[in-house]
């Protein structure tokens, strides 16, 4: 069964993750990157919006349970490529050549926040799920690339409640900070966000260029993270151990 697949309606691309709550882990990520790789290179599509099929989570984040395993067998190179595989799919989105849309169609907590602030634009579902970066309570600092993606899109006034404080905000809560454009009932919500997407028909390499440019530190940051820095293995295995206390 795919982790993710995606279709065609007119010119817009819609990738649906259907890995359950849609945690992170390395093959996830990959299939994710080998999608949007085929998006661009094998079809005309002028923009890609980003669904969940779980109707009420869009990313639970990093797969703990399967991190666990990898930090009881001490296996530093596979936590090292789930680092580099999380950060090219990241950087992919910051430099991918048409617009970029989330669709969050339920909670986005932890990576899920991350991976819906890497978008060019979002919208959320209204009636149900939540938008929270926890990191302060899991006891795993966001990567100080994490930590330019979220300052680029909450606002400063509001980023302290939720990066400090790991707050849980809702879609309506987001739209009202400007984290993201509009939230929408979810029977709404898909509708919204085509009628959005099909709107906009930019040019691949025009858009492309201008993204070079508004992204250029964020993507400076991404390149210059080792991904031996960002989750070290003693750290992790720390964290592990007070969990099971």
């Amino acid at each position: 069964m795919s982790l993710a697949d995606y279709e065609l309606d007119e010119r817009v691309a819609i990738l649906t993750l259907k890995n359950g709550e849609n945690k992170f882990n390395t093959s996830f990520l990959r299939e994710c990157m080998e999608i949007i790789n085929v998006i661009e290179n094998e079809t005309d599509a002028n923009a890609l919006v980003v669904k969940s099929a779980h109707d009420k989570i869009f990313s639970n984040g990093v797969d703990l349970d399967w991190l666990k395993g990898i930090v009881q067998a001490g296996d530093e190179v596979a936590i090292n490529e789930f680092c580099s595989t999380l950060n090219r799919l990241l950087r992919r989105l910051f430099l991918y050549p048409m617009p970029t849309i989330a669709a969050i169609t339920g909670h986005a907590f932890a990576g899920g926040a991350i991976l819906a602030c890497s978008f060019d634009f979002r919208f959320m579902r209204s009636d149900r799920g939540f938008f929270c970066i926890p990191e302060v309570d899991l006891g795993i600092p966001l990567w100080p690339s994490m930590v330019d993606i979220v300052k680029k899109v909450i606002p400063a006034y509001k980023l302290d409640e939720l990066y400090y404080i790991g707050k849980r905000v809702t879609g309506k809560e987001c739209e009202e900070h400007h984290i993201v454009m509009k939230a929408y009932p979810m029977d709404e919500l898909m509708t919204a966000v085509m009628n959005f997407a099909k709107g906009l028909n930019k040019k691949r390499a025009s858009y492309l260029a201008m993204k070079e440019r508004m992204n250029a530190q964020l993507i400076k940051s991404l390149d210059e993270e080792k991904p031996e820095s960002q989750l070290q293995l003693a750290q992790l295995q720390q964290v592990f151990q007070q969990a099971g206390k």
